[in-house]
């Protein structure tokens, strides 16, 4: 590929397209280190003078955002477990074993990604209501599930695809099953796309606010999500503690990224090019 001609008009652009991104995160921190009286003012400021820790104090007071902030690491470690479980056998599946219509069930996997949560969440709330998972968190990890696995399968199967079946063929000669191919030979090779898909189901689970509010009720299991919109009442809006319970929200997220970064893109980059 050819250099760019002009390489500072794509260096301009990037530079642009991450402020874009940026400056509501640097409101949401600006916003959380201001006195109440200089929230809501007819000019306001990016770089808060006097500023003040009080929003995080007001924050971690809060008993609620503690028990919610572990029950978002249960929730999402759980989707990463059952997405993995179940996405990578699917995935084999469809990339290796002859099956009538798998192209068909690719078709279904791709329209479910475009289906967005609150569709399925009144159907989902039936279904768990009457097999007593509601306001647990087995429920709230399958809900999740269901917005994971579609992305999952869809990025493993060009990966799995891409395993040379040399490797696969040769250890059915030496005796070994399929699951044993499976989990001795496709897995250690596909390791990079397997942390992309855990980062990023992580990352959905972590952030998922509908199924956590239709699908539960009690505080024991609520996640942070759910918590972040105690903070909009009635009457008006603790913009300063929502602003720094948001933060902190935001911390896994961005340690998370930045330490799968490379496996993210990576294993992203890969899937796209080889499907």
């Amino acid at each position: 590929m050819k250099p760019p001609r002009q390489p500072w008009l794509l260096t301009a652009a990037a530079v642009l397209i991450t402020a874009v991104f940026l400056l509501p995160v640097l409101w949401m921190v600006s916003t959380s280190l201001k006195k109440p009286d200089r929230i809501l003012v007819a000019h306001p400021q990016w770089i808060p003078a006097p500023f003040t820790t009080q929003n995080y104090a007001t924050a971690f007071a809060n008993e609620a955002l503690t028990r919610a902030l572990l029950n978002s690491l249960v929730i999402s470690c759980g989707v990463v477990a059952l997405t993995l479980v179940l996405g990578v056998p699917l995935g084999y599946a469809l990339a290796r074993l002859p099956m009538r219509g798998a192209g068909s069930l690719v078709l279904a996997l791709l329209i479910a990604q475009l289906l967005p949560s609150i569709v399925l969440a009144a159907p989902l709330f039936i279904l768990e209501r009457r097999a007593g998972l509601d306001d647990t968190y087995l429920g709230l990890i399958a809900a999740d599930t269901t917005l994971t696995l579609p992305f999952a399968v869809i990025v493993l199967r060009p990966l799995l695809r891409a395993v040379p079946v040399e490797l696969e063929e040769a250890a059915l000669v030496d005796g070994c099953g399929r699951l044993g191919v499976l989990l001795r030979i496709v897995v250690p090779v596909m390791v990079p796309g397997l942390v992309a898909v855990a980062g990023l189901s992580f990352l959905l689970g972590w952030g998922e606010f509908i199924f956590g509010l239709t699908l539960a009720k009690q505080p024991d299991v609520q996640p942070v999500t759910v918590v972040l919109n105690t903070f909009a009442g009635q009457y008006g809006t603790s913009w300063g503690p929502l602003m720094a319970t948001a933060t902190i929200v935001g911390v896994p997220v961005v340690c998370v990224f930045a330490i799968f970064q490379r496996f993210i893109v990576g294993g992203l980059t890969a899937g796209s090019v080889k499907a």
